[in-house]
């Protein structure tokens, strides 16, 4: 049984840093390309990076410079940091597994991905 849990958000004030974690149990985790994603309040999912197995890592337009995805294989866990946090960065951010090793084109998709965690929420205040 595959288990994906996020951790590490909170409120934090606009500039500031979190780091988040996610942990997936239940499958082979360097199998899996890996990826974030965040729903912010009346609007819809959207995709904010992905990471292959080897660590290359792709991010969407608004997150650029800030944001750092990575992963640890040896310890089945994905990290999100987030630096030069904004108001508008707040959002259940989300983490999710797919059965394939790399990020395709198509990455933000939702369902390009095959296993989610539950949400960790982010809030930044101004």
């Amino acid at each position: 049984q595959v288990q994906v849990v996020e951790s590490g958000g909170g409120l934090v004030q606009a500039g500031g840093s979190l780091r988040l974690s996610c942990t997936a149990s239940g499958l082979t985790f360097d199998d899996h390309a890996m990826g974030w994603f965040r729903q912010a309040s009346g609007k819809e999912r959207e995709g904010v990076s992905c990471i292959n197995w080897r660590g290359g890592a792709t991010y969407t337009d608004s997150v650029k410079g800030r944001f750092t995805i990575s992963r640890d294989n040896a310890k089945n866990t994905l990290y999100l940091q987030m630096n030069g946090l904004k108001p508008e960065d707040t959002a259940m951010y989300y983490c999710a597994a797919k059965r394939e090793d790399y990020c395709s084109g198509s990455w933000s998709r939702s369902d390009e991905y095959n296993y989610w965690g539950q949400g960790t929420q982010v809030t930044v205040s101004s």
